[in-house]
C-alpha cells in the first residue's frame, strides 16, 4: 500500500525508500516522519543525496538518502564495485582492502561493503577488527589491490560516519575517479537482494583477514623512520597519550615499541574505543586545550612533559609540551609541521649525505604554513604546494616517486602529517614516534620542542599564523559571500585592498583566476564545486578563505611568512589586525547568518 504525505515528489521518494530499505530501524524513522506529516524533514532526507566527494562520503547517520545508513552504504558499494569492474583490469585477482573504525555501524558497513564486492567476484581483504585509517592505504600497496575503503568519520561528532576511498596507488581518489564512482553509484541505486545478506561474508573463500600480517609489516617498516634508537631506549622523558576514545591506543604503543621507547602513559578514561566519546565534546585534538584536559591532568600526575594525541581513527596527531612556567603549549599543526619538516631534513642529511637536495621533496597544502618552502629555499631541496587535502599530496608524492625522487615529508595545518612514503596519507601512528624521537634528541642537547621551534623561526624567519572558521548551514550565504568578492568593484573585479592592507595578488581556485601567473591562469587544479580564494598582501601576508568539504564551515587561514628583524609580538599584532579587517570587510556583510567564530 502506497504511503502519502500529499507532496508528489516526497511521496515518490517515501515509497521508493520503503521498497528499497530492509532495515527496520531506518524504515521506522521514515514511517514516523510520515505519521507526523513532517514534509520538510522528509524532503531534506529523501530528495537530497549525499555528495560523493573529498575521497568519499561523510554525513550524519540516520534514515534517508542524505544520511549514512545500510541502504546508502549498499548503494555506494554497488556503484564502487561496478566502477572497479569497468575501469580496473585484474580487479578480480587484485581485490580490495576494507577497514573500519570504532564508530557506531562502522564494522557492519565494512562487512556490507565486503559482501557487495564478494557477490561481484572481487576478493576482499577485510580487517577482522578496528584499525587506524593509515592501515588501509598501506595495505592497498602491500597487497597490490585495486582499491581501499575505510569506514570512518575521523574526528567528526559521534552522530556522523563516513566512507573513505583509496585508489591502487595507495593515495585517496582524485578526478576522474571520484566523479566516475559518483556516476556509477547513481547508476546502481537499486539494492540487490544479495547485498543485504552478510551472514556468509566471513566464510567466503574470497575473503582474507590482513590484520596480523599488515600490522607486523607496518611496524617493521616504521623502523625506517627511527634514527636514534639508542637514545630512545634510555631516555627519562615521559610521554602521555590519548586515543580520544578511538582506535589508536594499541597501535600507538606498538609504534613506540618499534622505536625502542618505554610504553606511553595512557589517559585511562580515553583508552577504550567508545563511539559515544563520553569525555570530550568534540573528539578532535585539533581543538587544543579544550580537548586535552584529561591528557594534561594525566601528564601532570605522572611527571610527563609531552602529550601525544591521536584523533579517533589515528590518522592525525596533536602535540603539547609543558613549559618551565608549568603551563602547556599546544602546538598548532603548522608548528608541528615545522618541527617534523626540519627534523626530516636534518635526519636525511646525516643518513644520506650523498643524495643532493635537488632529488629531495617536501609537500604541503596551499592553506598550510609556508615554512617548508622557506626551509627548502635555504637548504636547497624542493618544495611543492598542492590543493587542500592529503589526496592531493599523496598523489603528488606518487608522481614524484615515479620520477625517482625522494619525498621526505608532507603536512597539512589540520594536524595531518606524512613522514616518509610507506603510507601515502596522513598517519598519526608513525608521526607520534617521529616527534617523540625529536623530543628525546633535543633533551640530550638540553633543549625542548618549543625551543627548537623558536630556533627554526630564528633561523629561517618568523612564520605566524591565525586560522579559524565560521559555521554556516545556509549555502546561499556562503555563495553570496564569495560571489561578492569576485565582483567587488564591478563585474569580475576582485578587491585591491582589505582595510589599510593592500592586496598584491588574487588566486581563485573556484574559477581558475590567478593574476600572479601568465594569462591570469591558475596552475593548481580548480573546482567549481568548492569555494577557495587566496589573497597575497604587500606586507607578505597570505590569506585564504575556503569552504570545507566535510563540515558546514567557512574557513580562513592567514600567515605572515619569513619576517626577520621584527619581534613576534609586533608581527602577531600586524597579522591580527589584518584578520580583523578580513572579517569586517570580506566576511562581515554576510555574518548575520553565521554562527559564532571558533576560538
Amino acid at each position: 500500500m502506497a504511503v502519502s504525505v500529499s507532496d508528489a515528489e516526497v511521496d515518490a521518494k517515501i515509497n521508493e525508500w520503503l521498497r528499497f530499505d530492509k532495515n527496520e530501524q531506518t524504515r521506522g524513522e521514515i514511517l514516523r516522519l510520515v505519521e507526523a506529516k513532517n514534509v520538510n524533514e522528509l524532503r531534506s532526507r529523501l530528495c537530497n543525496r549525499m555528495a560523493f566527494g573529498t575521497a568519499g562520503l561523510r554525513a550524519r547517520m540516520g534514515a534517508g538518502y542524505s544520511m549514512m545508513n545500510d541502504l546508502t552504504i549498499i548503494q555506494t558499494a554497488q556503484g564502487l564495485a561496478k566502477y572497479l569492474l569497468k575501469t580496473c583490469e585484474g580487479v578480480k585477482k587484485k581485490g580490495i582492502v576494507i577497514g573500519y573504525d570504532a564508530r557506531h555501524n562502522s564494522q557492519k558497513w565494512g562487512q556490507i561493503s565486503a559482501g557487495v564486492m564478494l557477490n561481484e567476484g572481487i576478493p576482499v581483504y577485510l580487517f577482522s577488527s578496528i584499525t587506524p585509517t593509515p592501515f588501509v592505504p598501506y595495505s592497498v600497496v602491500k597487497y597490490g589491490c585495486s582499491c581501499g575503503v575505510m569506514v570512518t568519520a575521523s574526528h567528526n561528532p559521534k552522530e556522523d560516519n563516513g566512507y573513505k576511498v583509496y585508489w591502487e596507488n595507495g593515495a585517496q581518489i582524485i578526478p576522474p575517479h571520484d566523479k566516475g564512482i559518483s556516476t556509477s553509484i547513481i547508476e546502481n541505486l537499486t539494492p540487490l537482494d544479495a547485498s543485504w545478506v552478510i551472514d556468509s561474508v566471513l566464510t567466503n573463500p574470497l575473503l582474507k583477514d590482513p590484520l596480523a600480517e599488515t600490522s607486523a609489516a607496518y611496524f617493521e617498516d616504521v623502523k625506517s623512520l627511527c634514527h636514534h634508537r639508542d637514545l630512545n631506549m634510555k631516555t627519562s622523558l615521559k610521554f602521555t597519550y590519548t586515543a580520544m576514545h578511538g582506535v589508536g591506543y594499541s597501535f600507538a604503543q606498538e609504534s613506540f615499541k618499534s622505536f625502542g621507547f618505554q610504553p606511553l602513559i595512557p589517559v585511562e578514561l580515553q583508552v577504550v574505543p567508545d563511539p559515544e566519546f563520553p569525555t570530550v565534546k568534540f573528539p578532535n585534538p585539533e581543538e587544543g586545550k579544550s580537548a586535552l584536559d584529561l591528557s594534561i591532568k594525566t601528564a601532570n600526575e605522572n611527571d610527563s612533559t609531552v602529550i601525544l594525541a591521536n584523533d579517533p581513527d589515528a590518522d592525525r596527531l596533536a602535540v603539547a609540551e609543558k613549559l618551565p612556567s608549568g603551563d602547556w603549549h599546544v602546538f598548532t599543526g603548522n608548528e608541528v609541521g615545522a618541527l617534523l619538516g626540519w627534523w626530516s631534513w636534518h635526519s636525511f642529511q646525516l643518513k644520506h649525505p650523498e643524495i643532493p637536495g635537488s632529488e629531495v621533496y617536501m609537500l604541503a597544502s596551499t592553506v598550510s604554513s609556508k615554512i617548508l618552502k622557506t626551509i627548502a629555499t635555504s637548504e636547497r631541496f624542493n618544495f611543492e604546494e598542492t590543493l587542500t587535502g592529503f589526496k592531493w599530496m599523496g598523489n603528488k608524492a606518487v608522481d614524484l616517486m615515479k620520477e625517482g625522487k625522494k619525498v621526505l615529508f608532507a603536512f597539512e595545518e589540520a594536524i595531518g602529517f606524512m613522514c616518509g612514503t610507506e603510507v601515502l596519507d596522513k598517519d598519526g601512528v608513525s608521526a607520534l614516534s617521529v616527534i617523540a624521537e625529536l623530543a628525546v634528541w633535543l633533551v640530550e642537547k638540553n633543549s625542548t620542542l618549543k625551543q627548537q621551534l623558536d630556533s627554526i623561526y630564528q633561523t629561517y624567519g618568523l612564520h605566524i599564523s591565525n586560522n579559524s572558521y565560521f559555521i554556516c548551514h545556509h549555502q546561499p550565504t556562503i555563495d553570496g559571500m564569495f560571489n561578492r568578492l569576485r565582483n567587488f568593484e564591478g563585474t569580475n573585479t576582485y578587491p585591491k585592498s582589505c582595510g589599510p592592507f593592500s592586496i598584491k595578488y588574487v588566486r581563485d581556485l573556484t574559477t581558475g583566476f590567478d593574476n600572479e601567473r601568465p594569462g591570469n591562469q591558475a596552475v593548481l587544479p580548480t573546482s567549481k564545486s568548492s569555494q577557495m580564494i587566496t589573497f597575497t598582501f604587500d606586507n607578505g601576508c597570505i590569506a585564504t578563505m575556503r569552504t570545507s568539504g566535510t563540515e558546514p564551515k567557512i574557513k580562513y587561514y592567514t600567515e605572515i611568512c619569513g619576517k626577520t628583524g621584527a619581534s613576534r609580538e609586533d608581527v602577531t599584532s600586524e597579522l591580527n589586525s589584518l584578520v580583523d579587517n578580513l572579517i569586517e570587510h570580506f566576511m562581515q556583510p554576510n555574518v548575520n547568518k553565521l554562527i559564532a567564530r571558533s576560538g
